[in-house]
């Protein structure tokens, strides 16, 4: 059996106000090339299809195109799962009548018991579970229990999918959730506030493979096969660094001799390696004085990325953010920590902010130009101020 795991699509999101619909289609058309490639016996998505419980129609189209793609196309089964950002009623609407067509949607913790069984060309079979995203209060309703916070009904629900978990096949759970200890980015929505999210990774650790979605950041936790495959594409300027992939998981593979990226187990029969992805846009931050910024990105063979530019000019610069879209065209957002170190000045208390509107353009006509007012010209100013507070008054 060989599937690929992938979560946190966030279809429809936007980023500093764009929207990355083209991106995130860029990106797709690579899942679905991989699924080519690999010839997968599945796809599993765990949980955060859509960014926003109501999408946009833009988002659903793209949604609709790749799954039609996927499983009636290349007839590759997909098991999903709902997270915190997707409607599960939404998500879930026919869900029994798109199963026969091979999608595969697990939104509803009432059914958690009911495995999603595959079977590969060799005969063997797996279970996927699927833990949708859900709190405690879900957790006490539905089945009846005392559960505090979201540890407490994780493990209510996977003592439920432990009953009937059969022993003699695979089994792969997906779950959305927040495992405890593991790293986050600025990108996730929280949960819940002061740390109840968390979970802990110990019940989890007798399936073969757990597919986790919610944290954008490829990584595991506790154990090899406890694994987030992190989002589609860098949502923050916080994960400028992370390197998205999907991953590629392979049971009963002991026998093979090649070398896996990532992780390989003979003696559970399981290896793990990534997918690349390549994006259409990275996302980066770029940090400088502003004359050496423009004349790299006059050369910057990436300079249609993503891009937060941090200034470290310490004087004032009319337009900084139109000569820099002169030479990155998507830049998304500007910063000048700079300008809060002019002259010996570290920061502006409150004693600077009650200066007087005179003085307060002396100052800028200073950092604009370079050079102090002349007495003419203070006397001007001052006469204008006056003039203007008269006739306010009047």
């Amino acid at each position: 059996m060989k599937f690929i795991h992938t979560s946190d699509w966030h279809i429809g999101r936007q980023f500093h106000n764009v929207s990355l619909i083209d991106d995130q289609r860029h990106v797709l058309d690579q899942l679905i090339q991989h699924i080519k490639n690999e010839a997968v016996d599945a796809l599993i998505i765990a949980g955060d299809i859509y960014d926003r419980s109501i999408p946009p129609a833009s988002a659903v189209a793209l949604l609709d195109e790749v799954l039609n793609k996927i499983c009636v196309e290349l007839e590759t089964p997909v098991i999903l799962i709902s997270g915190n950002h997707d409607s599960a009623e939404r998500l879930g609407f026919a869900a029994n009548q798109l199963s026969q067509s091979g999608l595969h949607i697990l939104s509803n913790i009432k059914n958690i018991a009911k495995p999603i069984s595959l079977k590969d060309k060799q005969g063997n079979i797996v279970d996927f579970y699927g833990i949708p995203y859900n709190d405690p209060e879900q957790v006490r309703h539905y089945f009846d229990v005392d559960v505090k916070d979201y540890n407490e009904a994780q493990n209510v629900l996977i003592d439920e999918i432990k009953k009937v978990k059969n022993q003699q096949h695979h089994n792969v759970l997906l779950s959305h959730c927040f495992i405890d200890g593991a790293e986050d980015s600025e990108s996730e929505r929280p949960l819940s506030i002061g740390g109840a999210d968390r979970v802990s990774y110990q019940p989890l650790i007798e399936f073969d493979y757990v597919a986790l979605g919610h944290l954008h950041s490829p990584q595991y936790k506790g154990e090899q096969h406890i694994r987030y495959s992190g989002s589609l594409l860098k949502y923050s300027f916080s994960e400028q660094h992370q390197k998205k992939s999907f991953t590629l998981v392979e049971f009963n593979q002991k026998d093979e001799a090649e070398t896996q990226d990532l992780f390989s187990d003979a003696n559970n029969n399981i290896a793990l390696s990534y997918l690349p992805i390549k994006p259409l846009r990275d996302v980066r931050i770029i940090e400088g004085e502003l004359e050496s910024i423009l004349d790299n990105g006059k050369t910057d063979i990436q300079s249609n990325d993503y891009v937060l530019v941090r200034l470290t000019d310490t004087h004032a610069i009319l337009d900084a953010m139109g000569k820099l879209r002169s030479v990155y065209p998507n830049i998304l957002h500007l910063e000048k920590p700079g300008i809060m170190k002019i002259g010996d000045q570290k920061s502006i208390n409150r004693e600077q902010l009650k200066r007087s509107e005179l003085d307060m353009f002396r100052d800028f006509f200073t950092q604009v130009s370079g050079e102090k007012l002349s007495d003419d010209q203070d006397q001007a100013i001052e006469n204008i101020m006056q003039t203007l507070h008269s006739k306010s008054k009047n």
